[in-house]
């Protein structure tokens, strides 16, 4: 009788076991499916851990888009962005890079990294793209205003001011630019998705792109 509980008892523990193992894989497989585009290589070349991020965190397609502020093209891009991640519902996230090419680029980065100090970030964001005509025309520039523009998304503008001089920042940019020019990069908006860059600059080859990464990462 005692045997008999013996090998009842290590049967059942060998089950368990078995189950757990498998329950193991079946995670790791997931992951690795989920993860695929951020376990090659070179993934964190497009993606930094200081990366600000928008969607689903678990989303399986990156959309990354190297942009700057002072940038009219990025300004009529961002809504057509936003609309790409609400059409695919939790399966597309965007990462935003950042890529000084104008004059006060820096200074209106540091305004919406400082805001994230304030929960603000993608608030702040959208707001310097909708006032860029303002603060940011070529003819003439005044960067200075966004700190009159920024109270209107709730932004304490003193205590900004004093984040953006943060050394952590001006090293963000500093890595963004080190990654745009290891990737190429000379223009923006430049987008990538799971690292892979659009047949042209056109919205509509961006849409197509985005289309295709999200078939292949959920497929029916």
């Amino acid at each position: 009788m005692k045997n008999n509980k013996t090998y009842l008892f290590v049967g059942v523990g060998a089950l368990l076991l078995g189950c757990f193992l498998l329950g193991i894989k079946f995670y790791k497989d997931s992951q690795k499916e989920k993860i695929s585009f951020m376990a090659q290589n070179n993934a964190k070349t497009f993606v930094r851990e200081h990366s600000p991020r928008l969607g689903n965190p678990d989303a399986r397609v990156y959309l990354v888009e190297f942009l700057d502020p002072e940038c009219e093209s990025c300004r009529q891009s961002y809504p057509l962005v936003k609309d790409l991640l609400s059409k695919y519902n939790g399966k597309v996230q965007l990462i935003v890079r950042y890529a000084a090419f104008h004059g006060n680029s820096k200074t209106a980065i540091a305004a919406v990294e400082a805001a994230k100090k304030q929960e603000r970030y993608w608030e702040a964001l959208g707001l310097l793209f909708e006032t860029q005509p303002q603060w940011g025309s070529h003819h003439n520039p005044q960067i200075d205003l966004i700190f009159d523009f920024l109270p209107r998304v709730g932004i304490d503008v003193e205590k900004l001011k004093t984040d953006m001089l943060d050394e952590g920042i001006a090293k963000i940019i500093e890595q963004d630019m080190a990654d745009l020019k290891t990737l190429g990069i000379r223009g923006t908006p430049t987008f990538f998705v799971n690292g892979k860059k659009p047949g042209d600059y056109s919205f509509q080859a961006l849409s197509s792109l985005v289309a295709q990464e999200v078939e292949a990462a959920y497929p029916q």
